[in-house]
């Protein structure tokens, strides 16, 4: 048995029953074959919830933090996190976004399920902003469809994104896989990214009901 699959089968059941899930639209995602799943970012606990929720597994780029912890609690989070599927990137940097996107490429480029919040961190109050370019990238460069997934109450559970999350009902909403082969070699046109980009959080605004926001979260949160 894998990692993944013991994590699920361990703390699956106690997470259903801490967060439960309702799931809506998963049969939106393909069975095999490279996909994007792109979504909102409102705290911590997305990254535990949205592997629950998928059948398959979902990888993903996080704070190398996360596994370099000291002691115990450090061990079981590197322990849980790269089980479950995430990828541990310093994004600091230069070179952060390029490694994280080149890391995403090869994972596509393998067949299987990238998971990304284009926001690129986490909503400072609940609000949607500006997706960052990279997912539009991505999709031009492997030919992946886009599955769009909104996040629904796990800022409730864990407002702010710290300290332990409390019980309660959490909503993933998946739409209808969006392809842009349309724009086929047009990867390094700025405009064409933006469009991608933007048509992608379109309907993770509409998935997940939020008020949209025209500025980078990152700018936001400096402003605060």
């Amino acid at each position: 048995m894998s990692r993944f699959a013991l994590i699920k089968a361990v703390l699956g059941p106690i997470m259903r029953l801490m967060f439960r899930p309702r799931v809506e639209g998963a049969e939106h995602i393909p069975g095999d074959g490279p996909v994007i799943l792109a979504g909102n970012h409102l705290t911590f606990i997305d990254s535990m919830v949205l592997p629950l929720v998928c059948d398959r597994q979902v990888l993903f780029i996080g704070k190398d933090e996360y596994v370099t912890g000291k002691g115990l609690k450090g061990r079981l989070m590197a322990w849980f996190f790269t089980g479950v599927g995430m990828i541990p990137v310093d994004r600091d940097g230069g070179r952060g976004g390029v490694a994280a996107l080149m890391t995403g490429r090869r994972i596509l480029d393998e067949g299987k399920v990238f998971g990304i919040y284009p926001e690129g961190t986490r909503s400072p109050d609940g609000r949607l902003y500006r997706g960052r370019t990279g997912i539009a990238r991505l999709t031009l460069m492997t030919g992946a469809p886009v599955v769009p997934f909104a996040m629904i109450g796990t800022d409730k559970l864990q407002p702010g994104g710290a300290g332990l999350p409390r019980p309660g009902r959490v909503t993933v909403r998946f739409g209808e896989a969006m392809e842009f082969s349309r724009y086929e070699g047009m990867d390094r046109d700025r405009y064409v990214l933006r469009a991608v980009t933007d048509s992608v959080m379109a309907e993770v605004m509409r998935l997940s009901g939020q008020e949209y926001v025209d500025m980078y979260a990152s700018k936001a949160k400096e402003a605060a």
